[in-house]
């Protein structure tokens, strides 16, 4: 598969347009602070995108970045302005043809950007393999992909090596595509679903599973969408529903398996650059500043073990337990009513 995606994104797609579903193809939902950013990114480069999100987390001032599948280098570009002159990017590609694109472009954008050098470094090889590449143990702060892990023919590899070679504390934030459920096995051997992103995805239960079986314990969605599938293609994946989702994960040893009530509490000082009225953790976590958010522990732990610690401040501790964290999803399996026995019959399990 590895010759495959290659020979898709180096010879066959010339540029985003060419591409026949828009999984790998969108900007929505970018805010207002990344638009001047990309107007400074060479158009080269933006015709050579392939994403199916936004991978632009919170608060990378000063931090080294690394992106998995950066293509021909939009989001490290992006990413290189976010962090500063003093932060770094690191792009890793397995493909040639759209590296040699991000390099061709790479002096342009350090002058775009009013940089003294290049805070990015651009590197050949495969994200399942990082070691080869020479990324030490615990050396990089944030790491981000676009539309890259469907592709991958060792999905656990990348999570394996993504714990790696993060720092304690780091994260990895990214966007990819997912289904409802398993794709048939031979659909993945099918070259044009492959290089679009479809026949590759995780089911996404079996994502989550991975995920937790490769250090991060608590996944967390950010946002979503559906992915609408070109008919002719459609007739190939049937009833296969796909989605664009991005998730965080971080690489936090301490977390629990469920949200976990120990009367903690957050409060967002609206601090992060370009977020002074909202902080948006997960899909389920939008912090107002300045107001009282209660957590459970696993929300505490993410928010103040991290570089976002200086961000917020902090309630209670770890001392006292109250159980399951209201609606989160589960919740207490024993019946407490006092209805009799008879009664209780009628309900079966899920």
């Amino acid at each position: 598969m590895h010759d495959t995606v290659q020979k898709y994104y180096g010879e066959i797609l010339g540029s985003s347009l060419d591409l026949q579903t828009s999984a790998c193809k969108t900007d929505a939902g970018l805010p207002a602070y990344v638009k001047p950013i990309l107007a400074q990114v060479h158009n080269e480069v933006l015709a050579r995108y392939y994403g199916c999100g936004l991978v632009l987390p919170e608060a990378l001032e000063g931090l080294t970045v690394l992106d998995l599948g950066c293509g021909a280098g939009r989001d490290i570009f992006v990413l290189s302005k976010l962090v500063g002159e003093q932060g770094r990017v690191i792009g890793v590609d397995m493909t040639e043809e759209q590296l040699a694109v991000a390099r061709r472009h790479e002096d342009y954008h350090r002058k775009a950007f009013g940089y003294a050098a290049s805070n990015v470094r651009f590197m050949h090889g495969y994200i399942e393999r990082l070691s080869e590449l020479e990324l030490a143990d615990a050396s990089v702060d944030v790491i981000v992909s676009n539309c890259v892990l469907n592709l991958a023919p060792d999905k656990a590899s990348v999570l394996n090596e993504a714990w790696r070679v993060l720092r304690p504390g780091g994260e990895l934030y990214f966007s990819d595509v997912y289904t409802d459920r398993r794709v048939p096995e031979p659909l993945t051997r099918d070259p044009v679903l492959y290089g679009e992103c479809l026949s590759g995805a995780l089911y996404w239960n079996d994502f989550l599973q991975l995920s937790r079986e490769h250090g991060f314990a608590d996944p967390r969605l950010v946002d979503d969408r559906r992915i609408n599938v070109d008919a002719e293609l459609a007739t190939r994946t049937g009833n296969i529903r796909f989605y664009s989702a991005t998730y965080r994960l971080f690489k936090l040893g301490n977390l629990e398996p469920a949200c976990e009530d120990y009367g903690q509490a957050v409060v967002y000082r609206g601090t992060v650059p370009n977020h002074p009225h909202v902080f948006v953790l997960d899909k389920h976590h939008r912090m107002e500043a300045g107001k009282h958010f209660p957590v459970c522990g696993n929300t505490w732990r993410m928010l103040h073990d991290t570089r976002l610690a200086a961000h917020f401040d902090f309630y209670g501790n770890f001392e006292r337990h109250y159980g399951i964290f209201p609606g989160c999803g589960m919740g207490l399996p024993y019946d407490d009513s006092t209805h009799d026995i008879a009664d209780k019959r009628a309900g079966g399990c899920c």
